[in-house]
């Protein structure tokens, strides 16, 4: 991602490729002890996924509210999985966020099959106390021109800046090679730094071309 975009997104900048490297689930003890009924693993489990979960119906939604019965309901799915759970298929974190974008875009299905006259409900860009003013009117820019994107362009967008998915994973939760989620995420990329362009005055354009 070009350093243009960064400046004008915050977001984290990812250069390098993942690569197919097995790698242990970080969560597997968590989930087995949840499994269990052990309380203080169900706690730990609800604070560690629930503000991802959180996050990522929240970008994927741009409403708040439908964005936090997402998140719980995901979370419930946890749970429920945790007993019946075999390490070593996938990590737990990626099928969560499978889980998370089912829930999402069934919810975005019901908003164009049933046309409504109130849009959802957006983050507030009233005045914000002077030290987070900035921060919160970037907040609100991003999260517009997020909610512009189409829907595959913000998935690919989402998961991999914000949710800090590899390639590999999100090309994989979203059942699209590698190369066509590139594709998503350069045009995502394109877009939004057209539209977000006045938040780097005077940053020349930021070339076209490979993964950046």
């Amino acid at each position: 991602m070009s350093g243009t975009a960064a400046i004008a997104l915050g977001l984290p900048i990812r250069l390098e490729r993942a690569c197919l490297v097995a790698v242990a689930d970080p969560d597997e003890d968590l989930v087995r002890r949840v499994g269990q009924g052990d309380p203080a693993a169900i706690q730990a489990m609800v604070a560690r996924k629930l503000p991802r979960m959180l996050a990522l119906a929240q970008r994927m939604l741009g409403d708040p509210v439908e964005a936090e019965d997402v998140a719980q309901e995901a979370m419930l799915r946890a749970w429920r999985q945790a007993p019946k759970w075999r390490p070593g298929k996938a990590r737990f974190d990626t099928w969560l966020h499978r889980v998370g974008l089912n829930l999402c875009y069934d919810r975005l299905r019901r908003r164009r099959e049933i046309p409504t006259e109130i849009p959802p409900d957006r983050p507030d860009d009233g005045p914000a106390p002077d030290r987070g003013l900035l921060a919160a009117e970037l907040g609100v820019r991003v999260d517009r021109a997020l909610q512009a994107l189409p829907e595959r362009q913000r998935e690919a967008i989402v998961l991999c800046h914000y949710q800090e998915l590899t390639n590999i994973e999100a090309a994989g939760l979203m059942s699209v090679s590698v190369e066509a989620l590139e594709s998503l995420l350069s045009r995502g990329r394109r877009t939004l730094r057209q539209v977000l362009a006045d938040l780097a005055p005077g940053a020349e354009p930021a070339a076209e071309g490979g993964r950046g």
